[in-house]
């Protein structure tokens, strides 16, 4: 069943290809904005990068690609001024669109944070078959030093920064980070704004435990909490119980048909229905979505 994604990923990545070639072509810039309090947004090229920044130094979430390191850099002096190396960098899972950064940052004397499997993925050499797509491992200055099973709590700037592993996701070593104080949530790319998501069954994720992991965090926030997808919009409460419901519904729809002897290249063809015909819109199209929850399944 894993089959249809390693078809059908790498058709929709030459429009992503020729993207990042033009955007290369250019000097990596970053866009800050302000969150809440001490927390600003921070967008390059990669995943969404949250900093807290205080009188307690920098804690930055997610570092994106590694030519944006340097535009990042400048970022925080903007923000920060001389003091602008973080003390802390934590990765939200291995993918080098989040963890690009880390090189830079830890030559810096930034100390990296991950997950346990975080650490072990970018330390060996993987394949993410579903891009064809080798990634030899990461230098050692690149690599997590402080790294945890479950969770582990930083104490930044006035704020209580809670960073909780959720098994069985996105990948096998993804965190979403709970700024407590503030009510800020950073996602990583468990969360993808009004778009199907990518799920790395290659790298432990899986569908039916992104579902979970994503009702497990939605029980913790309210309708003030700020959520930051791995890419894309700022969201809140309901756009995230509208991305749960997503999950649930095509969940289900593809796995009634497949009981019934549908093939996910005859479920890809029939399609999910027009409530969900623009949710394939984005990097992950509906084909490819059908076939992660098919594998999963």
């Amino acid at each position: 069943m894993k089959t249809l994604s390693y078809l059908v990923l790498p058709i929709a990545l030459l429009s992503v290809a020729a993207l990042s070639t033009a955007q290369d072509e250019k000097q990596p810039t970053v866009e800050v904005s302000a969150l809440k309090g001490s927390l600003h947004l921070l967008k390059g090229r990669g995943g969404n990068v949250v900093a807290s920044v205080g009188t307690d130094g920098i804690l930055m979430i997610d570092d994106d690609y590694t030519e944006y390191a340097q535009a990042h850099h400048e970022a925080l002096r903007g923000l920060a001024g001389d003091a602008s190396v973080p003390a802390f960098v934590v990765n939200t899972h291995w993918h080098f669109d989040h963890t690009g950064g880390n090189q830079y940052w830890g030559e810096q004397g930034s100390v990296i944070v991950a997950h346990s499997n975080v650490r072990e993925r970018m330390s060996t050499r993987q394949e993410m078959k579903a891009f064809n797509r080798v990634i030899e491992p990461s230098p050692l200055a690149a690599l997590p030093v402080v790294t945890y099973g479950d969770s582990l709590v930083l104490h930044m700037n006035g704020d209580d920064v809670e960073v909780q592993h959720f098994p069985t996701g996105h990948t096998d070593g993804d965190s979403v980070i709970f700024f407590v104080g503030e009510n800020v949530v950073h996602m990583g790319d468990h969360y993808f704004k009004d778009r199907f998501p990518f799920v790395d069954l290659g790298s432990g994720g899986n569908v039916l435990g992104f579902t979970r992991n994503i009702a497990s965090v939605l029980a913790r926030v309210d309708d003030n909490t700020v959520i930051v997808p791995g890419h894309g919009d700022l969201a809140n409460k309901a756009d995230l119980q509208r991305y749960l419901t997503m999950l649930e519904s095509t969940t289900e729809m593809v796995r009634s048909h497949l009981e019934k002897g549908m093939t996910p290249e005859q479920i890809a063809e029939q399609g999910l229905g027009e409530e969900w015909a623009s949710w394939g819109s984005g990097f992950i199209n509906e084909q490819a979505w059908i076939s992660f929850i098919a594998g999963s399944l």
